[in-house]
């Protein structure tokens, strides 16, 4: 008998250290650092083909990570598009079909209240969660980051900055630090790369941190300060005045980033920090933006207002230099991020996992039906939308409200110059069809604030 409780006992034992192992080597979930940067054109950075700028710190994450060169922002305008990359979901689905602005009668988006963020899955998750930069989610509560599962903000809650080292826009301050209104002082890409730097080494929780450090630049008013904007014409003295503003602008962005990351790396979070760098639009054409090889730009349903360039890094787990040809949107990073993460979420979503795809594992990856639109005010809009309709190669689209529908093989035809809507009728009305099924749906959502 006593033979017997000895053999269990050392049974157990056995099995009590195969469990503690086994919970030593469980890796451990990595930090994540989500970098959104505002109106950058698909082809100004230098890894992505700009030849009359340098954007080292960016480029670095391509070369030692995976870019992806399918990738869509959900809308062509800035809410939207956080709205679906925070949720998982088609903006319209959320309450925000357009931007969201200081005055109501020229709002056309309120973040639905019962939506599920990110933020907030990641904190249940076990996660630190920060957001640092621009918001545009909401003005007020109970729209605010640290409303919306975000522990930590320092930042701007609204959208375009008038001027970027006064930080109003139609001259109310939107600086916030967490609920506490703030006045700092100096440029606001500076301010942003430096209160992400503190953060960074300030750190000290065992938990994982979710760094959400979203820039208003290079949105408008293009505003380099002036050193840099010398430097760069000294290098570069055939360049327009015009490019040589966004392009410097862009570099000193670019450099702010190089801050965070050498921070990271120092800080010793690097070897185990997810990193993805994205763009919540197309450039803004006539400010100079380059979209690369595409039609159109900001605030455009064709391939330049959408196609927006995307790396992911995480050391050991993502492969250096790897080139991805999967069309993906905004809201895919959700469920990318969360599964990294190692943390469920039970409600359904429209965002599709690339975590396998970006690992570089074989992957199935069918087509599937993709919307983009947008809503917007103003004399030319009025409030109303236009939409598109995107289906492998085939893409249904209006330009603009109250136009007629074109339809384009991206296939054959990526520069969208042959409407083959009248050639493809039969493809047209089936594609029509869904899109109108599709706008039923969102005409159930209430994109405006409750009344009280």
């Amino acid at each position: 008998m006593l033979l017997r409780f000895a053999l269990v006992l050392v049974l157990s034992l056995f099995n009590l250290g195969s469990s503690i192992s086994a919970v030593e080597t469980k890796p451990k979930p990595p930090n994540i650092l989500l970098i959104l940067v505002d109106d950058l054109g698909y082809g100004d950075l230098s890894s992505f083909g700009a030849s009359d700028l340098s954007t080292p710190a960016i480029d670095s994450l391509v070369r030692d990570g995976t870019r992806m060169d399918q990738f869509y922002a959900n809308c062509p305008v800035c809410s939207p598009t956080r709205a679906a990359l925070l949720t998982g979901r088609f903006q319209d689905l959320v309450g925000v079909p357009g931007v969201i602005r200081t005055h109501a009668n020229n709002s056309w988006g309120y973040l639905h209240p019962k939506a599920k963020l990110l933020s907030s899955v990641l904190k249940k998750g076990g996660y630190q969660t920060a957001i640092i930069g621009k918001w545009h989610l909401g003005l007020e509560s109970p729209n605010t980051p640290t409303e919306r599962g975000f522990d930590f903000f320092h930042g701007f809650l609204g959208d375009m900055m008038d001027d970027y080292y006064h930080h109003r826009r139609h001259g109310r301050n939107y600086m916030r630090k967490n609920r506490e209104v703030i006045q700092p002082k100096g440029h606001a890409t500076d301010l942003f790369s430096e209160w992400a730097v503190d953060y960074l080494k300030a750190y000290s929780s065992d938990k994982p941190f979710f760094l959400y450090l979203s820039y208003n630049a290079p949105h408008t008013p293009i505003q380099p300060p002036k050193d840099w904007l010398q430097k760069y014409r000294i290098k570069r003295p055939q360049v327009t005045p015009k490019r040589a503003r966004l392009a410097s602008f862009i570099e000193h962005m670019d450099h702010g980033i190089g801050k965070v990351l050498k921070t990271l790396k120092e800080s010793g979070y690097a070897k185990n920090t997810l990193v993805v760098f994205t763009s919540d639009n197309g450039g803004q054409v006539n400010v100079g933006a380059r979209n690369g090889a595409v039609r159109d730009g900001k605030g455009s349903l064709y391939e330049g207002g959408l196609k927006v360039p995307m790396v992911v890094r995480w050391p050991g787990n993502i492969p250096k230099g790897n080139i991805l040809q999967q069309v993906a949107l905004s809201m895919d990073l959700f469920p990318t991020l969360a599964e990294a993460a190692g943390v469920s979420f039970e409600h359904s979503i429209e965002g599709r996992s690339l975590l396998k795809l970006l690992k570089g594992k074989q992957h199935p990856w069918p087509d599937r039906d993709l919307f983009f639109g947008r809503r917007e005010g103003g004399r030319k809009y009025q409030g109303k939308a236009y939409y598109c309709y995107r289906r492998g190669s085939w893409k249904l689209l209006q330009p603009e409200p109250g136009a007629k529908y074109e339809l384009y093989d991206l296939s054959r035809d990526p520069l969208e110059q042959n409407d083959l809507a009248v050639k493809e009728k039969d493809r047209f009305i089936k594609m029509m069809a869904r899109m109108e099924k599709q706008l039923e749906a969102y005409a159930k959502v209430p994109w405006r604030k409750p009344t009280e």
